[in-house]
């Protein structure tokens, strides 16, 4: 069995928020959740993580088992707190990575494990090349393997010109493992023990150990603060703007553009500035979504374009145009060819195809037809202080002006509102509704009013 051990108890100090370090967000997620779905892509039969935080334990649920650091004593330590877990099945290998390098990919632990497996390696530390290795330690390599690894304070000027470093994370033969950890000491100025350490004990043991250079350079960044959490947010930005240019997105200036890992963009589309897409949103082709949108676990048909809008957890077909300035709330469902102009809001509803909702207009809990038209100033009055009730609009209906619908009410096919009207009751098909009081006007009013 192939298994994993993420290391989960930095307390992030330097961060200065009360808040687990591998608990900050890359891209909105959780550093923990990036090595976690990382692990689970590569189908590693069961993970454990180490933590001192309740928030990690939490966050973690059921997903993998976790373990408890009661003191903080170095990466071998906490290790060590997970022997029973390993003890469990120690017919295969444990990969040791770090909660708070969010970079690790299932390409390299897939490929890295083969090739632990391969040179029937004890150990096998996954390495990068990297430009400016200053601060990483340095990996020692021989004909056949490596011969440790230098750290910086501790290299010599020559060490220090080897590029391939450390990353942090290492395969282990699991029976291998818990038998290094019983020999490492925390004999050091730290008084703490270190995991490093058992790459030197193995081969003092005449066990041997390897190291598989990762072609993504990435996966040796961490984060240490604010700074080091911005440069992450920064690589793992740009990665996925590259990443959505090769299939054929466009973009004319990326500031202010965030797209999260997971959502998906057809070709042809173009986002413009400021504009944040989250969570597992799908856009089409061919549309343009931009400046300054918000789009959040959204379904975006082809060829709609999305001008200053938020839109979360909702459905918009093909051939929308919407905004600026536009709220579409959880729920919504907006049909193919529909208009929704500016300062509307749209909660929890249903618009049907070729409907137009041009401005200034609420429409909550409610199912409104096709070819329908609501004019500027309506609102569904969809809350009476207690429970929210829903609005029927039929096909063709015709919303005039300042139109208020008092839920429950229902509209039928070609009903029409006159400018000003609250509806109470259920206006039929073909049927108009007004309800205008007697119009009072008082000559001479604004004269007096300004003479006192």
């Amino acid at each position: 069995m192939n298994q994993a051990v993420i290391l989960a108890g930095g307390q992030g100090k330097r961060m200065k928020a009360p808040i687990p370090k591998p608990m900050f967000k890359v891209l909105g997620e959780p550093m923990l959740e990036w090595v976690l779905s990382a692990c689970e892509a590569a189908e590693l039969s069961r993970t454990v993580t180490g933590y001192e935080s309740n928030q990690i334990e939490a966050y973690l649920g059921d997903r993998c088992r976790t373990v408890f650091q009661a003191e903080r004593l170095g990466t071998g330590h906490a290790v060590m707190q997970t022997i029973p877990f390993l003890s469990e099945d120690t017919s295969g290998s444990t990969l040791v990575l770090c909660g708070d390098a969010p970079f690790i990919d299932s390409r390299t632990i897939a490929d890295s494990l083969l090739r632990h497996t391969k040179e029937k390696n004890a150990v096998t530390v996954i390495t990068a090349t990297v430009e400016q290795p200053f601060g990483y330690g340095r990996i020692l390599r021989t004909d056949s393997g490596i011969a440790g690894i230098v750290e910086e304070k501790d290299a010599t000027d020559e060490q220090r010109k080897i590029t391939e470093i450390n990353s942090g994370c290492y395969w282990f033969r699991t029976a291998d493992l818990i038998q290094l950890l019983g020999k490492i000491t925390n004999d050091n100025k730290q008084q703490e023990y270190y995991l490093t350490d058992t790459i030197a004990i193995a081969l003092q043991d005449g066990l041997r150990a390897g190291a598989f250079c990762s072609k993504n350079p990435n996966v040796v960044l961490g984060a240490n603060d604010r700074k080091g959490l911005l440069k992450l947010n920064t690589a793992a930005r740009m990665a996925v703007l590259e990443q959505h240019m090769d299939n054929g997105v466009g973009f004319c200036c990326t500031d202010g553009i965030i797209i999260e890992r997971h959502v998906e963009i057809g070709a042809g589309t173009e986002i413009l500035p400021g504009t944040i897409i989250r969570g597992n949103s799908r856009i089409g082709c061919n549309c343009t979504i931009g400046p300054n949108c918000i789009i959040e676990n959204t379904v975006i048909g082809d060829n709609s374009v999305l001008n200053s809008v938020q839109a979360y957890d909702s459905v918009i077909d093909s051939d929308v145009k919407i905004g600026p300035f536009v709220h579409i709330r959880p729920g919504s469902h907006i049909a193919s060819n529909t208009l929704i102009g500016d300062f509307v809001e749209i909660k929890n509803s249903e618009i049907g195809a070729n409907t137009a909702i041009s401005h200034l207009a609420y429409v909550g809990d409610s199912n409104v037809g096709e070819y329908v038209n609501i004019g500027c100033g309506c609102a569904t009055v969809n809350f009476d202080g207690i429970k929210k009730s829903r609005c029927e609009i039929g096909d063709h209906a015709f919303i005039g002006c300042n139109t208020n619908l008092i839920a429950p009410v229902s509209l039928g096919t070609y009903a029409y509102t006159a400018a000003g009207t609250t509806v109470t009751a259920d206006v039929p098909d073909y049927a108009l509704a007004i309800d205008r009081g007697t119009l009072n006007i008082r000559d001479g009013y604004s004269k007096k009013k300004f003479e006192t």
